[in-house]
């Protein structure tokens, strides 16, 4: 891709969701999705999360849906703004849903520092350049304030902080589970689906590869072993190779207009988007 890079003069500090919406959209569109998509997934190795999901059959009975709209009610407040109605309605949608469980502060702490962290890495490694310190920053203030908008408290004020807060918290919190597993089990079913049935094998590997070992040891997943985990890591950087020579994105390339977005053919409304859970929150034990 051209050296450009359209974030150079912008601030971090009062342009952050500018920066990010570039990164995403122009700049690393499926790199960021693909990190996003891990970074849900990381979330599922601790009990209290997996488990939770697993009980409100969201992520094992409706995959594609809840993957559809976790997507689209994120992206949102990305290209259209905290402020705007758009925006508004998918984070009062967000709220609503959370809501409606006994959800700790601390979970939602480390799920938004795996937002920040996972990515920053991602990118360190799979990215067809560097992020800049300022990208960085952007990326931290951006989810500093989406979180401010989810009432998260005691939000880190660094990316180093955000750094120290996903490791720690996994180090300590990061266990098998049997409903979690379900819920990790149904996600890889649904990455495996966006490619053809004949290479469902190769995705489960492929991804297995990209797992950390704590990671794989929290979900009893098979080892994918060296060679596996050397052709996926090198295929991932001989694509970033590539993209270097890339013309620059002309367009924004969006979430909610990718292919493996399929529960809404014709077009989505953001107050009907998500569950809607009767009575009481569940409890987590």
């Amino acid at each position: 891709m051209s050296t450009s890079n359209r974030n150079t003069g912008l601030d971090p500090e009062t342009q952050y969701t500018q920066i990010y919406r570039n990164l995403s959209t122009y700049e690393f569109p499926w790199d960021i999705n693909q990190s996003l998509s891990f970074a849900l997934f990381r979330t599922y190795a601790v009990p209290s999360i997996g488990n939770l999901l697993d009980r409100t059959g969201a992520f094992t009975q409706q995959t594609q849906k809840r993957y559809d709209d976790t997507a689209i009610l994120l992206e949102v407040p990305l290209v259209e703004g905290f402020d705007s109605a758009s925006g508004k309605a998918a984070i009062r949608r967000i709220n609503q849903m959370h809501k409606m469980y006994d959800i700790s502060n601390d979970d939602m702490r480390y799920v938004l520092s795996t937002f920040v962290v996972v990515p920053v890495r991602w990118l360190a490694q799979f990215g067809w350049r560097e992020l800049t310190d300022t990208e960085r920053l952007a990326m931290v203030r951006y989810y500093q304030d989406l979180g401010r908008h989810m009432a998260i408290k005691d939000i880190p004020d660094t990316y180093e902080e955000f750094e120290t807060l996903m490791d720690t918290y996994e180090d300590k919190h990061f266990a098998f589970d049997a409903g979690a597993r379900r819920v990790a089990d149904s996600t890889m079913d649904l990455m495996a689906s966006f490619y053809p049935s004949v290479a469902k094998r190769g995705v489960n590997i492929f991804s297995r590869s990209l797992m950390d070992e704590p990671l794989i040891t929290a979900f009893r997943y098979p080892e994918p072993g060296p060679v596996a985990r050397a052709l996926s890591v090198g295929a991932l950087k001989a694509r970033a190779g590539l993209l270097r020579f890339f013309p620059a994105r002309r367009k924004p390339a969006l979430v909610q207009n990718m292919p493996r977005i399929r529960s809404y053919p014709n077009g989505y409304d953001i107050e009907t988007m998500g569950t809607f859970a009767p009575g009481c929150p569940v409890h987590v034990e």
